[in-house]
């Protein structure tokens, strides 16, 4: 059974012989943990209706929001009713639902207010000027009723007479305080020598177990449970539980606050400091599994030192956990404690690292393109010149000419390509060669270098070990060997092996899917999708479509997102929704484009301009076309260029149009074809010019022609280009 070994790695507990190793990956062990929690949940509810409560959700971790929003979505047909409280300002990750209700509470009107005033009181009646001051400034604040009501009566303002409270003296406009911060500090300055305990917890945390105020206080044993009783009396804390096993939660935040600030700030440092220190010494597996917590504590002592290291750690867990946005505020905070430290080498290292795990989050939290991601790796870069520490190399390379590849500014990213494999040849390292060379094929693909492509990307494939590869996903965003895949498919397919092309994708679904990394998962989906619509397999297209959706959205990674809405138009158009088409792949095209996502843009306007073939719009469809072609001349990216010359053709015989124009399109992208060896384009752009000489009675010279190109193919004859490549054969012969 599973479960056991999954809810150990939850809380950090160590197991012994009896549970075998799962061998997941952490990606993978954290989706199937949050899943059996909901697991149990809805399994619960089969045997008994289940009532499941989160409160303030607006100070919820995104790992925390990602587990509730797969909650709301899987008791929707069980017995379960969740209730999530938050803020107005907080909005649910998860957005509408037809069975979730959202419902907005308002503040106490005067008689709730009034009749919690007496609760408080436990139902001893108030004089009439009291209870209307403090249902006034209150505001209807439940929690301001409250603590204004104990106030006044631990105040010494009232006395009690027969069962009833009297004011002891004249009730004056400031006897009773007018914000809800003035009477919490009012309270507790009223604690006396148990103030000290609830400012010790205010600085452990809102909830907080009581070996840990143990071992940070000062107080014997009898003293400190005795205050914590007070305390839990007086309503400032909860108890669960009985000490030593018992647990605290302040009843509100804004106590804690109060409480807290209440404190000198060289006497909350020192605590900090104490609390770091006790954690380090006596909670060993606590801080290994959560260093964020000693990295706050030493952050709020003013130990930068200490505090970045810890900060560094969180945010290495974090990812190796895929929880990229925690990974990314434990790193931003490290970062901003170490450029205050002096300049040093040791800083300089430690720098190094964390810019580089920063700029690899950047690109899964803002997409490949972000100015943010290449000014990290580019700061990591003059460190690396600096310190001449190369352990991050690879690493950086990656980052920076992926960043590069992604606007399309390709020859950037070839010369950085060739001075990193220059650097890995002289490396000896086992991973990075092979690295380099995938790089270098998946630019010289978009450049139209088909046979170059194939080359280095057969090099880095073959040569990788993929032992590591678990490892290797968390240090390049995504796993490399399923990219180098995905990027052999594409060559494949375009030098004319369709069967090849299909079995590398799905070794990449399959090495991702093992993998589980979603950053990898969504990359190959993607390009699973795209070979689909490439060979037509529209059916197949929009399953793949939906998986890169399905992980944008769970992951909150806008890239798969916005990338998902444009292989959709590309679908639709072949299914005859050109409408459709046309407006999700223009939004998505602006989308990227505004990102600085430039990479594949031809092929994307391709989609745009064969949306308006299919939908008889000549003129819309040629204006794309010039849009592709200008970005072809401006970047280089010539990988589609055939097919930008064989569309413009298919456009040109639309009615009105030019058939001696569409005849220079057709041999012009027949020309590109073959000089890029690309037999599927060639295969293509040798059907349109058929059609055309079998319409112009030319069937003998458009049979010889196509016939010569048929012949080439070895596979793939079940794919729609070659199936209708044979019956256009057919058609040909039988007029002859």
């Amino acid at each position: 059974n599973e479960s056991v070994p999954l809810f150990a790695g939850l809380l950090s507990v160590p197991l012994d012989d009896r549970y075998p190793d799962l061998n997941l990956s952490p990606q993978r062990q954290r989706q199937k943990t949050m899943e059996l929690l909901v697991q149990l949940l809805v399994e619960e509810s089969a045997e008994r209706p289940v009532l499941a409560v989160y409160e303030d959700l607006h100070w919820a971790d995104p790992t925390t929001l990602e587990f509730l929003g797969l909650l709301a979505d899987q008791v929707a047909t069980s017995k379960v009713m969740v209730i999530f409280t938050f803020r107005p300002e907080f909005t649910p990750p998860w957005g509408s639902r037809s069975h979730v209700t959202q419902i907005t509470l308002n503040r106490l009107p005067q008689r709730l207010a009034t009749d919690l005033i007496g609760r408080v009181a436990s139902g001893k009646e108030l004089p009439e000027e009291v209870v209307t001051q403090i249902a006034s400034k209150s505001d209807g604040v439940p929690l301001f009723v409250e603590e204004l009501t104990k106030m006044v009566l631990e105040s010494g303002l009232l006395h009690e007479v027969d069962g009833r409270y009297e004011l002891s003296g004249p009730l004056t406009a400031l006897a009773i305080p007018s914000t809800l911060q003035d009477s919490l500090t009012a309270r507790l300055d009223r604690l006396g020598e148990v103030k000290e305990v609830v400012q010790l917890a205010s600085v452990l945390g809102r909830e907080f177990i009581y070996q840990l105020i143990q071992a940070v206080s000062q107080q014997d044993d009898a003293s400190l449970s005795d205050h914590l009783r007070q305390l839990v009396t007086g309503e400032f804390l909860y108890q669960q539980g009985m000490a030593p096993e018992a647990s605290y939660i302040f009843k509100h935040a804004l106590i804690q606050d109060a409480a807290y600030n209440s404190l000198l700030i060289s006497r909350r440092q020192q605590y900090h400091q104490l609390v770091a220190q006790v954690y380090e010494e006596s909670f060993p597996e606590t801080v290994e599994a959560q260093p964020e917590l000693v990295a706050h504590h030493y952050t709020e002592a003013g130990l930068n030192l200490q505090a970045v290291d810890y900060w560094q750690k969180a945010g290495r867990i974090a990812m190796g956990r895929s929880a990229i946005v925690e990974a990314f505020n434990h790193l931003s905070q490290g970062l901003a404690l170490l450029e205050e430290l002096p300049d040093s080498p040791k800083w300089a290292t430690q720098e190094l690292a964390i810019q580089t795990m920063l700029g690899h989050c950047l690109i899964q939290i803002k997409g490949y393109s972000s100015p943010e991601v290449l000014q990290r790796f580019q700061r990591a870069q003059e460190l690396i010149a600096q310190i001449g520490d190369n352990s991050q190399y690879p690493q950086v390379m990656f980052g920076v000419i992926t960043y590069y590849m992604i606007r399309a500014e390709y020859r950037s990213s070839e010369e950085l390509a060739t001075q990193f494999i220059e650097a890995a040849e002289r490396s000896q390292e086992p991973f990075v060669l092979p690295l380099a060379h995938m790089l270098m094929g998946t630019g010289l693909y978009y450049t139209g270098e088909i046979v170059r492509a194939h080359d280095h990307l057969l090099q880095g494939i073959t040569h990788y070990e993929l032992d590591l590869h678990r490892t290797l996903a968390l240090s390049f965003i995504q796993e490399p060997t399923s990219t180098g895949l995905c990027f052999s498919a594409r060559v494949l397919w375009l030098l004319g092996y369709p069967s090849q092309s299909t079995e590398s994708v799905q070794a990449a679904i399959t090495l991702a899917q093992d993998v589980a990394h979603p950053f990898t998962l969504g990359f190959v989906y993607a390009f699973a999708a795209v070979h689909h619509i490439n060979i037509r397999s529209i059916e197949s297209a929009l399953s793949y479509t939906d998986a890169v959706i399905d992980v944008g959205q769970q992951q909150s990674f806008p890239v798969w997102r916005l990338f998902g809405s444009i292989f959709q138009g590309a679908c639709w158009a072949q299914m005859g929704r050109t409408q459709e088409s046309i407006a999700s792949l223009k939004q998505g095209l602006a989308a990227i484009a505004s990102a600085g996502t430039l990479i594949s843009q031809s092929q994307y306007l391709w989609w745009l301009a064969q949306a308006h073939l299919i939908a008889g719009e000549a003129n819309e469809g040629l204006e794309v076309l010039d849009r592709a072609f200008t970005h072809v001349d401006d970047t280089g990216e010539r990988f589609w260029k055939a097919e930008l010359h064989r569309l413009k053709g298919e456009l040109l015989l639309l009615p009105r149009g030019s058939e001696e124009e569409a005849e220079v399109c057709f041999n012009q992208a027949l020309k590109v074809a073959r000089s890029q060896s690309a037999k599927s384009l060639e295969l293509r752009a040798a059907m349109s010019l058929s059609r055309l000489w079998q319409k112009q009675d030319k069937s003998a010279a458009a049979r010889g022609l196509l016939a010569g190109v048929y012949g080439w193919f070895t596979e793939g004859f079940e794919t729609p280009d070659l199936i209708d490549a044979k019956a256009l054969l057919e058609e040909l012969e039988q007029l002859i």
